[in-house]
């Protein structure tokens, strides 16, 4: 099979982004700040994450992060940029509210990338942390991880996606106590409650063992991936009526003959089937 040529990684300031066998690893490279997620880091997401949802030879992500901590959250430095430059306050109320729906849309790009993503988090993962890992497909954590929902300690409600989304992932109650306590939730007690899948010793093991889910995920028709991925996001948010007519309407346009084929034959001879991109 012949393989198409890729485009030239992007290069970032506060992410370092590698591909080996179809799989994109997305590294939160501020290890001197804790990962803490700066001006220029939000932007650069949504920039990262819109080129690995177009990259064809992009089948699936791990996002990680580099140093001592997976991320420490928002770096406290942004909210001097929040309020804008006006006097009045209706105005810079409304310049705030821009500038989080901005970062709000920051992060979506995550959720909105057609291609699986695994978070492989160790250690420290709080505040914007948590709202950039439950923007990812699964969650994987090493035993020191630890999480916490910390902006009620700072005198604010989080507003960049945690309280929107991680009641569609684990029981609405457990939520609120984390919301409303600011506590730490460490890594076993998140993979009792499903918020993360499984957890591993230490980083190096996390991270090869991620990397090969990632791996197994970037071996099958990663049209029906995107397929999948499509469907879950949008039944989470619809009725299931509107999931199925959904389903319908898309695999009467987008089944692959091809790779449904490629599928079959594949099984039937006990060996892994090979799709275009």
């Amino acid at each position: 099979k012949k393989k198409k040529n890729m485009t030239s990684i992007p290069e970032f300031e506060t992410l370092a982004v590698r591909i080996e066998q179809q799989v994109a690893t997305v590294v939160l490279n501020r290890p001197d700040k804790a990962n803490s997620m700066n001006a220029a880091m939000w932007p650069e997401l949504q920039l990262c994450f819109e080129w690995l949802d177009a990259e064809p030879g992009v089948r699936a992500v791990v996002l990680a992060g580099n140093g001592r901590h997976f991320c420490a959250g928002l770096d406290l430095a942004m909210f001097n940029g929040l309020k804008g430059q006006s006097s009045d306050p209706a105005r810079q109320g409304e310049e705030f509210r821009r500038n989080v729906l901005r970062m709000q849309d920051n992060l979506s790009a995550i959720e909105n990338c057609r291609k699986p993503v695994l978070a492989a988090i160790h250690n420290t993962c709080i505040g914007g942390g948590v709202d950039l890992v439950c923007c990812c497909d699964m969650r994987y954590a090493s035993a020191d991880a630890w999480f916490a929902i910390r902006e009620i300690d700072i005198g604010m409600t989080a507003d960049v996606g945690t309280l929107q989304r991680m009641p569609k992932l684990v029981a609405d109650g457990i939520v609120r106590e984390l919301a409303y306590t600011g506590r730490n939730l460490g890594a076993e007690e998140a993979r009792e409650i499903g918020f993360v899948n499984r957890v591993y010793p230490d980083r190096e093991t996390l991270l090869r063992e991620v990397t090969e889910i990632a791996r197994n995920i970037a071996a099958k028709s990663p049209l029906a991936g995107r397929g999948t991925k499509e469907m879950l996001l949008y039944s989470r948010d619809h009725s299931v009526r509107d999931g199925l007519n959904y389903i319908a309407t898309w695999n009467a346009g987008m089944l692959s003959q091809a790779d449904l084929m490629a599928g079959i034959q594949a099984q039937a001879a006990k060996q892994t089937a090979s799709y275009e991109d």
